[in-house]
């Protein structure tokens, strides 16, 4: 590992040895992570991930951390985070945004232009990879509504290459990213429309108002803990079993939204695992609904 570090040093990307999960990720829970890894640019992204295979270091590549509950005991690895890699580019409708860049501010970039369709990425705490990888969506809008290529690198090719928006495989909260791991989004450019700022800046305020009014912003979380099962609403399934507000240890199922599963301060990962095991067996006892965690694990 100290090899690697001299090496990423070498190449002027940013590195920090024993650094803590918990600041990495909005659940604000987690151990400490081996090597933190922070490239600048898509080429140092590349680079990153190749000087981690070259030295047969475990890594992982992730952006704010917004759906994700890393380990209590932490991650034995290279942690890439791709937040500093935020170039974006516009002209006419198309825009080309990196994987590192926030969803909110590349829709106020949008907005500033004139252009419309990223409305409902308003608020979405997440970068454009992570959103990518998910097909993140909110307000009848998702990612694959305005993804047109996706650029990727392979680590094992050594290649970078452009995948077009069927190729991505996009469904509900699914992507290529996420059938195969070893994949990297690098940016997307995307199709949008022309539009009047003014509305959309009205409608940006009232999806961020209806935001605060239903969601527990309040609380650290990572967002939807479970997936939306087929016909139904996991909050309202968890809600009907007089769930909202059981705990287990730090971690509460939100009174707000049930679908949240919010630290209420000193919740450990297993603290909520725990809780989400609870809330997938009582739901399907009661309903026979099979619920699926949306939050990923690392550890």
């Amino acid at each position: 590992m100290t090899e690697l570090h001299r090496k990423l040093c070498e190449q002027g990307i940013a590195c920090q040895a024993e650094a803590s999960l918990s600041e990495l990720c909005t659940f604000r829970i987690g151990g400490s992570v081996s090597l933190l890894v922070r490239p600048h640019s898509e080429e140092t992204l590349c680079a990153s991930v190749r000087l981690c295979r070259e030295h047969g270091v475990r890594y992982r590549v992730i952006g704010n951390g917004s759906n994700l509950l890393f380990a209590d005991g932490g991650f034995d690895g290279a942690l890439i985070v791709t937040t500093d890699v935020t170039f974006c580019e516009t002209a006419g409708t198309h825009v080309y945004a990196s994987a590192g860049l926030s969803l909110s501010v590349l829709a106020r970039a949008a907005r500033d232009k004139g252009l419309e369709g990223l409305v409902f990425a308003f608020g979405i705490p997440g970068t454009v990879g992570g959103a990518i990888r998910m097909n993140a969506g909110a307000y009848g809008g998702q990612m694959s509504d305005v993804v047109e290529r996706v650029r990727l690198y392979e680590p094992s090719s050594d290649t970078v290459m452009e995948c077009d928006a069927e190729q991505m495989h996009f469904s509900y909260r699914h992507s290529l990213l996420a059938e195969c791991e070893e994949l990297i989004c690098l940016g997307a450019f995307l199709q949008l429309r022309r539009g009047d700022p003014d509305k959309i800046a009205a409608q940006m305020r009232q999806n961020m108002q209806s935001r605060r009014e239903k969601q527990p912003l309040e609380y650290p979380s990572a967002g939807s803990f479970f997936k939306r099962p087929v016909g139904h609403f996991a909050g309202k399934l968890i809600e009907d079993c007089g769930l909202k507000g059981y705990t287990v240890g730090g971690a509460a199922v939100s009174e707000k939204h049930a679908g949240f599963l919010i630290n209420k301060g000193n919740a450990t990962c297993a603290d909520v695992l725990s809780l989400a095991e609870h809330v997938r067996r009582v739901v399907f006892e009661t309903y026979a609904v099979s619920l699926e965690n949306e939050v990923e694990w690392i550890g």
